[in-house]
């Protein structure tokens, strides 16, 4: 619906901080909607995807430690949903498994 894409289009707007308390700040609002609004996040699993792998990609250690909390959140929440995201989120948490620094949070 217009509502659910106009919906979507600002979630993706607000994930595109470029600067870093913005970055982590949207991944709490990212996790808001998802507590408030999980049928609405399911529905758009890969384009709410589309913007939360490349904060588990961060080049800033704090904003990929949040975003995989975020991640670990959200996973309950949407549960069957995740599949159709599975691979991309697979490789994102794989990744952060090489960084010592954030090794526990993955």
């Amino acid at each position: 619906t217009g509502a659910e894409n106009h919906q979507l289009m600002e979630l993706e707007k607000i994930m595109k901080s470029k600067d870093f308390p913005g970055r982590t700040e949207r991944l709490v609002l990212l996790l808001d909607h998802c507590e408030r609004n999980p049928e609405f996040i399911s529905n758009s699993i890969v384009q709410v995807f589309d913007v939360l792998v490349p904060r588990l990609q961060d080049s800033h250690k704090k904003v990929k430690q949040k975003a995989l909390e975020v991640l670990a959140s959200m996973i309950p929440l949407l549960k069957g949903a995740l599949q159709s995201a599975l691979p991309c989120i697979i490789k994102a948490v794989m990744e952060n498994l090489k960084d010592s620094g954030i090794h526990a949070a993955a």
